[in-house]
């Protein structure tokens, strides 16, 4: 049993005062221009009853798939969206977030994330195989409306035949990355049908953020073979900026270095050993998002804190709305382990009921590993997207 149960109370913003006025709150801002921080993994997503292009599987919200069903409900309640007379929940999903950006600072900035479909080779959209499709207009749109809370990361499949066509709109829009998850848009980072659109990024110096390592929030057709950090090689070796997403810590994948058949080697040593080669330093990236989950070993979140040479170029994320499905986070084995005090548990899970984004930020600041700390580089990620 969760010890914060299973149920987002989805409490009203913004924190009550004792919170707010909290020393503890006002300490994990030293030393950060807010200005600066942008988080970079903000998820944008809702049903489609806006009308508005968003879509999602029928499977996710069919009880007659009961495991899939019951992942989009945990994902609706980690971000306390609902449907009213008044209101869809597509716009629910989004006054929510905006009101999370109350407690925050004012030059904080969300980046959502738009999502394109599943496509075959000859970039054909499959639907069948498809999670959900945010379009980059649907992003833009919000943007547009509030520019004082939203940046945006737009989302192309590199298979699409007007790819390039599509990158130079969204770049006209003020697109600041491209976002893929390869396993779940049926992209092979290693193939050549990537090449045009790898030069593309380079020509516009627009970074890429992708999903790598294992992949658990949605299904992945291809059984996690396009999750290798190792594929990636292809765009690095052409000069693309790739930030990988969760600094790649979940999961095993075959060391292609070595051979095709090689055996398989964690996913964060494969990110570790992009990160470490001198002829990357200035394109290999990671995003924190999603590394203080249940499901990370802490092995591998320590080996993230302790590696200070490579703060400045570890990027804050949130992976909304993660941070607010309840099951998926625990304060308390943070204490346990002692990166965190009792104190500043039971206050992180208070927060938490409130405001799960300002939560994963405050978790992050506060985490001390035999010493290290996150630098206020690694939050302050705003340099990495706009000096484009």
């Amino acid at each position: 049993m969760p010890v914060e149960g299973f149920s987002n109370p989805c409490l009203a913003i913004p924190l009550p005062e004792h919170l707010r006025e909290h020393e503890l709150l006002a300490s994990v801002w030293d030393d950060i221009d807010g200005n600066q921080v942008w988080d970079v993994h903000t998820h944008l997503i809702g049903t489609g009853d806006s009308l508005a292009g968003l879509w999602v599987n029928p499977e996710m919200t069919s009880i007659s798939n009961p495991y899939l069903y019951m992942k989009f409900k945990f994902y609706i309640n980690g971000s306390c969206a609902s449907s009213s007379e008044t209101q869809s929940l597509d716009e629910s999903y989004l006054s929510r977030l905006r009101q999370l950006h109350n407690d925050l600072p004012p030059g904080f900035r969300f980046m959502l994330l738009a999502f394109d479909y599943y496509r075959n080779e000859k970039g054909e959209i499959n639907k069948e195989l498809s999670v959900f499709h945010t379009p980059n207009g649907y992003a833009i749109q919000q943007v547009k409306k509030f520019p004082d809370q939203f940046e945006w990361i737009a989302s192309i499949h590199p298979y699409r035949e007007d790819c390039i066509e599509e990158l130079e709109f969204v770049i006209q829009h003020q697109a600041r990355a491209i976002k893929w998850l390869p396993g779940a848009m049926g992209i092979n980072p290693a193939s050549p049908l990537c090449d045009r659109f790898y030069d593309a990024l380079v020509k516009h110096n627009l970074p890429l953020l992708t999903h790598a390592g294992a992949e658990h929030a949605v299904e992945v057709p291809e059984d996690q073979k396009y999750e290798n950090p190792l594929l990636f090689r292809r765009a690095l070796d052409k000069g693309v900026r790739v930030i990988f997403a969760h600094c790649a810590t979940l999961g095993e994948s075959t060391d292609l270095d070595k051979s095709q058949k090689a055996k398989k080697v964690s996913n964060l040593d494969l990110f570790g050993r992009l990160m470490d080669e001198p002829q990357y330093k200035n394109q290999t990236y990671g995003d924190i998002s999603a590394i203080t989950q249940v499901n990370r070993d802490r092995e591998q979140i320590e080996k993230i804190v302790k590696r200070e040479d490579w703060h400045d170029r570890l990027l804050y994320g949130s992976d909304y709305p993660l941070p607010g499905v309840m099951p998926v986070f625990s304060p308390d084995n943070f204490a346990r382990w002692g990166h965190i005090t009792e104190r500043e548990a039971e206050l992180l899970s208070e927060v938490r009921r409130y405001n799960p984004i300002l939560f994963d930020f405050m978790l992050k600041r506060l985490l001390k590993v035999e010493g290290h700390q996150f630098s206020s580089s690694v939050f302050e990620t705003r340099t990495t997207f706009s000096g484009r």
